[in-house]
């Protein structure tokens, strides 16, 4: 038997190193005991108490909250997968949410530069006025103010609901400066007569057809942007439900209890140090 303890003893040396064998000596030096297994047995249920600190279980890193975790991601993805100290991940949400980002500004904004080229097209080269003559070629229906200088087609209107009511066609334009406005003349067939290349016929002229393909191209854009900024979204949820899964895995990947347990042998009871491990994969 006192073999078989000091081979005990000899595997505890081992593991826990001989800063936690000091931390063993300072607990038995405080325990008296009196040679007698019934006596010694209440000294030490009633004077054992759990080691509260030592070497090994101060290194041991603390339970991760899952709630904290997705929190932090859904805020900011990566920060929960940070706290769980998953850096890699925490690096590819990182990356993922910057190029998302980036994405949604860079073509907003290229869809605004190419909004502002288009509608700036549309007023040099597509007239209200000329539509409006196309509409009133005897000049009864619809005032136009073709003396003051200076003035643009547009402004040329005296009343837009007279343009509106000598229009024939299923849509009526919209005042200018409008969305619907820009929109109108380069999408439907009725507007072609006010572009300059080919003015007062229905036929789609070649900058009708140009001027639709600029204003596609910034649909484009603002498109892209719009799915940049969906994926974000997602991201953000994304991250959240792997952080909270992350917190979860971190705590169940290492279950460590350390204590002090008693142990009787022939020549008495010690108290040895006891090292308890749960591995989940």
């Amino acid at each position: 038997m006192k073999y078989q303890k000091n081979i005990l003893l000899a595997v505890i040396v081992s593991v826990f190193s001989v800063g936690l064998i000091f931390g063993q000596s300072e607990v038995d030096s405080k325990i008296a005991l009196t040679g007698s297994l019934y006596a010694d047995s209440k000294i030490i249920q009633t004077s054992y108490s759990e080691l509260s600190t030592n070497p090994l279980a101060d290194d041991m890193p603390a339970k991760k909250s899952p709630v904290l975790s997705g929190v932090l991601s859904a805020i900011i993805p990566g920060a929960g997968q940070i706290y769980n100290e998953d850096y890699w991940i925490a690096a590819a949400f990182v990356a993922v949410e910057a190029a998302l980002i980036t994405t949604a500004v860079v073509y907003d904004n290229k869809g605004d530069d190419q909004t502002a080229y288009f509608e700036n097209y549309a007023d040099v080269n597509w007239s209200v006025v000329v539509y409006a003559e196309y509409l009133d070629p005897e000049g009864d229906d619809i005032e136009i103010d073709y003396e003051t200088p200076g003035l643009q087609p547009w402004e040329r209107i005296k009343d837009w609901s007279q343009l509106n009511a000598a229009e024939t066609g299923s849509h009526h334009l919209a005042p200018h400066g409008e969305q619907q406005y820009y929109e109108m003349i380069g999408k439907y067939h009725q507007f072609a007569p006010g572009w300059n290349d080919n003015p007062g016929t229905l036929e789609p002229s070649s900058n009708f057809l140009y001027y639709a393909g600029l204003r596609g191209q910034a649909n484009d854009y603002y498109n892209t942007a719009s799915t940049a900024i969906v994926g974000i979204y997602i991201n953000h949820l994304l991250a959240a439900a792997e952080a909270v899964w992350g917190a979860n895995r971190f705590n169940d990947k290492l279950a460590i209890n350390l204590r002090v347990e008693p142990y009787n042998f022939a020549s008495g009871t010690e108290l040895v140090p006891t090292l308890k491990m749960k591995f989940s994969f």
